[in-house]
């Protein structure tokens, strides 16, 4: 990442600290050790021209779509922390690279998204992907404020 979209602010934002989280959750051969948050988290971002690169029709790979749980994994740990109920994230993704996204809180869905083109999965920008993980965070709190009753089952 050679953008100065890096900046200490945004790399010390909860949700960027918890995706930080989840990226070394993963890391099960301690890889990572010693990294610096924005290699760990470079992977997240894909710009046009690498995007244009992947092929349309292909299968993810393994890491795609760990990265793919890792975002969603972090949203409901937010959502989690946010309301006070545990959080659960369901991902299902197809061979092909299609499926489902939910965050259920209680009996509640609080977060579905439907997955598509997973092995082009990524954003322009750390920036871009905060912004989205904050859309998602508002959709999911907003569900839960209004269904508490159902969140706290």
């Amino acid at each position: 990442m050679t953008e100065a979209v890096i900046d200490e602010g945004l790399l010390s934002t909860d949700f960027l600290k918890e995706m930080t989280k989840q990226m070394r959750a993963l890391d099960s051969y301690g890889t990572y050790e010693g990294w610096p948050v924005e290699k760990i988290l470079a992977p997240f971002v894909l710009t046009k021209e690498q995007r244009r690169e992947i092929p349309v029709v292909g299968d993810p790979d393994d890491v795609t779509i760990a990265r793919v749980k890792c975002f969603y994994n972090a949203i409901a740990v937010m959502v989690e922390k946010e309301c006070g109920h545990m959080a659960s994230c369901l991902i299902n993704i197809t061979h092909e690279g299609f499926g489902r996204g939910l965050i259920i809180v209680g009996k509640l869905v609080v977060l579905d998204r439907t997955l598509r083109d997973v092995h082009r999965f990524g954003f322009d920008s750390l920036s871009k992907m905060k912004d989205e993980a904050d859309k998602l965070l508002a959709t999911a709190l907003a569900i839960v404020g209004k269904h508490a009753e159902v969140a706290g089952l």
